[in-house]
């Protein structure tokens, strides 16, 4: 019984390959181009589950949501605050009033009819004033970063898709309670798929970015689609003297990740 080493299994796939010019191609398995498991940064109870298994979403949609309604009560408090000025505008009303009031006692100072020590103590209550806008103007501005950070509080407790996708699984049901960074919900791109493909280091050098990729599906009426490289790897397979190669296939008719194709470098034939 003869006994093949690796690199000679590696061999025989890859002659029957595109790689080595024969239709077959080089047998890989297809994944998902995106991949993502979500969960919240915070402990606490599931209020809501927008989705379910095999629902497709879009990036921004809401997928989940943790009991929040003490701190969108705090949120709203803190909106009242930053939305009124009323603090301002009456220490600027102030500042307004003691500056027509120096104004008069300089008047009647050039006449006679104001002492120094008057105009100078209405000088003084002028700076008051003006740094009681200061101050007024600051404590509006944190409240209006206060509010802000409860706004970003209130975002940390929803869970929003960062792709457009499927639900692959929902870990946990609404009213469970679920800890800070435990994954909640499975996310899935799988429209375009990606291919792992290993080519010789030889072939996989003049291989670029954009070059046509022809991906074969298992099944007797499987068409076969075209797709191309989207990226090289920089680190070989020593022991298999191979590079991996990934190629981007589209995927309109959904079939599922994880199937076993052949794919090969060129056009469709």
């Amino acid at each position: 019984m003869k006994v093949f080493s690796l690199w000679s299994v590696v061999l025989l796939v890859l002659t029957a390959s595109g790689v080595a010019g024969q239709p077959e191609g080089v047998e890989a398995v297809t994944r998902p181009s995106a991949d993502v498991m979500l969960g919240f940064v915070q402990p606490g109870r599931l209020a809501a589950v927008e989705v379910k298994d095999g629902d497709r979403v879009a990036a921004g949609d809401v997928l989940a949501r943790l009991d929040d309604d003490a701190e969108r009560l705090q949120a709203d408090k803190l909106k009242a605050a930053a939305d009124v000025r009323i603090h301002v505008e009456a220490a600027q009303a102030q500042v307004n009033q003691r500056q027509a009031d120096l104004k008069k006692l300089e008047w009647a100072g050039e006449r006679g009819a104001a002492t120094a020590w008057e105009i100078e103590h209405a000088r003084l209550e002028l700076r008051i004033g003006e740094l009681s806008v200061t101050k007024a103007e600051f404590d509006h501005d944190q409240a209006r970063r206060d509010y802000e950070r409860a706004k970003a509080i209130l975002d940390r407790m929803r869970l929003v898709s960062p792709i457009d996708g499927i639900v692959n699984q929902v870990l946990f049901e609404k009213g469970e309670s679920v800890q800070a960074l435990k994954d909640v919900i499975h996310l899935v791109k799988i429209d375009p798929l990606w291919v792992e493909v290993p080519v010789p280091l030889a072939v996989a050098r003049s291989l670029k970015m954009g070059n046509a990729a022809t991906v074969t599906f298992a099944g007797p009426k499987t068409k076969a689609v075209q797709g191309k490289v989207v990226h090289v790897s920089s680190v070989g397979d020593a022991a298999a003297e191979t590079l991996t190669v990934r190629v981007e296939a589209p995927n309109p008719s959904g079939r599922p990740a994880g199937e076993r194709v052949r794919v090969r470098f060129g056009g469709v034939k």
